[in-house]
């Protein structure tokens, strides 16, 4: 059964309200208390055989303190697993002794009363069931997964396993100004990477994965098995191709991470510290008019939950929350629509710096100040089949694979190792490897001259296949 606001162990919404009241107490103005409690669960198996196994459990408290000087505030963070008195006493006297000594900053603080909220709707994110499973269950996913990679094809010898992992979390957040809010997460899922032979004695490996907030969602594990296997064979005898220009085909798992630099270009951080080359350019064209990009920490996938079809049951994506780290409220938001660079992204802080205000983006762990964060974060899927794509490239790159850091986002300048297929005649020749693909996220963001249809979200961010042309692609 799915819950948004279920019942919660109250001494642990006491302790973020005991932990408050020493804070203020003991000499801060304002204070933010974080309580989380989690399980984890993780099993691998290879070659048929449990290699690994853990279960976990944590709890841990945060306090964030601010002591207000004149205009500005002074503000100090600390953190403890342990839930003792006398803990609890250290935790708060580290954070207000911290924040006495800390510089004076203008733009610190919580934000407005007035700011705070949470949706109110059921999200769909957590699920009893993950808990329900039965370990031995679990194991046998794993292997089951393996299994069916290792008996698709007898040029796959060798396996990096199968694995099967669960999570639930349960988070409170409460602060001085009167918010509180609390909601669980579940998570499952499982995979396989199984490695391959070719004649030569040369090994490729890939793997293929299935995730999902409840287990009624999982995928069967012999279908990913088999994909993990047909995945990892397209790459044996993969070659070096000439430098040349080329157009670009990027898988989704890869396209997404390229139109994921649009949300680190347009992070508000990266905005006021004139650390990315979006800086100065909203309401200006970034992209092509083709590109709308969005973040939205709201959505729910899914259709009446009637208990009978998988597909029905409601649940909230893996970016979704009902509220951000600070305690606003998630939203949808707009980044770039049909080219044009809408919205930065922001938590507090940021705004303040920049005279605007939180997009509700606001993300923290248990220390230090907030970060930005994602939430379901997506290019808008195009009409184009991913054959369509293709279909007209005389000789091009299909890329499935990228490696290494090398994107400059003050710059826009993108350099990655890759590997992949080599497109010719409009259709997959041959798998090519050790290349290096290179251009600008300027350039390329308005050179993408085909989006495919088969946008999935196997995560909080998604895309799908996108063909870009003129980059360069080093080789032999």
């Amino acid at each position: 059964m799915s819950q948004s606001a279920p019942v919660v162990s109250s001494d642990l919404k006491q302790l973020a309200s005991e932990v408050l009241a020493k804070a203020l107490k003991a000499g801060a103005t304002d204070a933010e208390a974080v309580v989380y409690e989690g399980d984890e669960f993780s099993a691998l198996v290879r070659l048929g055989q449990v290699e690994t196994l853990k279960e976990s459990g944590s709890r841990a408290v945060g306090l964030r303190v601010f002591i207000a000087s004149g205009n500005a505030q002074r503000t100090a963070s600390t953190s403890s697993s342990d839930f003792s008195a006398e803990s609890i006493a250290r935790l708060v006297e580290g954070a207000v002794t911290l924040a006495r000594i800390t510089s004076e900053d203008p733009f610190a603080g919580l934000p407005e009363a007035h700011e705070f909220g949470q949706i109110d709707e059921d999200q769909h994110l957590y699920f009893e069931d993950v808990n329900q499973m039965p370990p031995a269950e679990r194991i046998e996913i794993a292997r089951r997964t393996e299994a069916a990679a290792m008996a698709y094809d007898a040029r796959i010898q060798n396996s990096g396993g199968g694995d099967f992992d669960t999570s639930t979390s349960h988070k409170i957040l409460m602060n001085s100004r009167g918010f509180i809010g609390e909601y669980r997460r579940s998570y499952c899922g499982f995979s396989a990477a199984p490695i391959a032979h070719d004649e030569n004695g040369n090994m490729q490996r890939n793997y293929w994965y299935s995730s999902a907030r409840t287990t009624r969602k999982l995928e069967n594990p012999e279908a990913i098995g088999h994909e993990a296997a047909r995945r990892t064979l397209k790459r044996l005898g993969a070659r070096q191709v000439k430098t040349q220009k080329a157009p670009v085909v990027f898988s989704p798992e890869i396209a997404r991470s390229i139109i994921g630099n649009i949300f680190d270009a347009a992070n508000g951080d990266a905005i006021y510290r004139n650390a990315s080359f979006f800086s100065g350019l909203l309401g200006e064209q970034v992209a092509g008019e083709n590109i709308t990009v969005i973040d939205d920490g709201t959505i729910v996938f899914g259709g009446k939950d009637s208990g009978k079809d998988s597909s029905d049951i409601k649940t909230g994506g893996f970016g979704t929350r009902p509220f951000d780290g600070e305690g606003l409220p998630t939203r949808r938001t707009v980044l770039v629509e049909r080219g044009i660079l809408k919205n930065y992204v922001m938590n507090t802080y940021t705004a303040r710096k920049l005279n605007m205000h939180s997009t509700g983006n606001a993300s923290r762990g248990l220390a230090g100040n907030p970060g930005i964060g994602a939430g379901n974060f997506f290019l808008e899927a195009g009409t184009l089949t991913p054959d369509e794509i293709i279909g007209d490239i005389k000789s091009g790159l299909y890329v499935t694979e990228t490696m290494g850091f090398g994107v400059n986002l003050v710059t826009g300048d993108y350099s990655q190792g890759a590997s992949g297929m080599w497109i010719e005649n409009g259709e997959i020749a041959y798998p090519v490897e050790e290349i290096t693909i290179a251009g600008n996220l300027k350039d390329m963001y308005r050179n993408i001259v085909g989006i495919g249809n088969d946008l999935v979200f196997r995560g909080a961010s998604a895309a799908p296949t996108i063909r870009i042309e003129g980059m360069t692609i080093a080789g032999a």
